[in-house]
């Protein structure tokens, strides 16, 4: 199982890509296609047309990594189809990861503290 790390940047594409690219390609795409350099230290979600599969492209400090899952029996529960990216926080990827709705995810608010008399 990935674990990003809390302070991870993470960007999704919203659009399905061919999925017979690698990582070098996958990192090309992010860069030129979708603004965003996978070799600056963000990772880049990619979905397949089947809602089943997805790639991740991120430098970890010694080389580029790549991870791909594929779901058995269901899909994972990915964003509208439009063009360009949305943000992800950590927690959200892991759920995504999982298969889980990531959407039902929501920071708690947190009262105000009351001044203390």
């Amino acid at each position: 199982m990935l674990t990003p790390p809390a302070s991870l940047t993470i960007y999704v594409a919203t659009q399905p890509v061919d999925f017979r690219k690698g990582a070098e390609g996958l990192a090309l795409l992010a860069k030129e296609t979708l603004g965003h350099d996978p070799m600056k230290g963000v990772a880049v979600v990619f979905r397949a047309k089947r809602a089943d599969r997805v790639k991740i492209v991120v430098w970890d400090g010694s080389g580029l990594v790549m991870y791909w899952k594929r779901l058995d029996g269901s899909g994972f529960k990915w964003p509208p189809i439009v063009a360009g990216v949305m943000r992800m926080n950590a927690a959200q990827l892991s759920a995504l990861l999982a298969g889980m709705d990531w959407t039902r995810m929501h920071v708690p608010r947190i009262p105000q503290p009351k001044a203390l008399a």
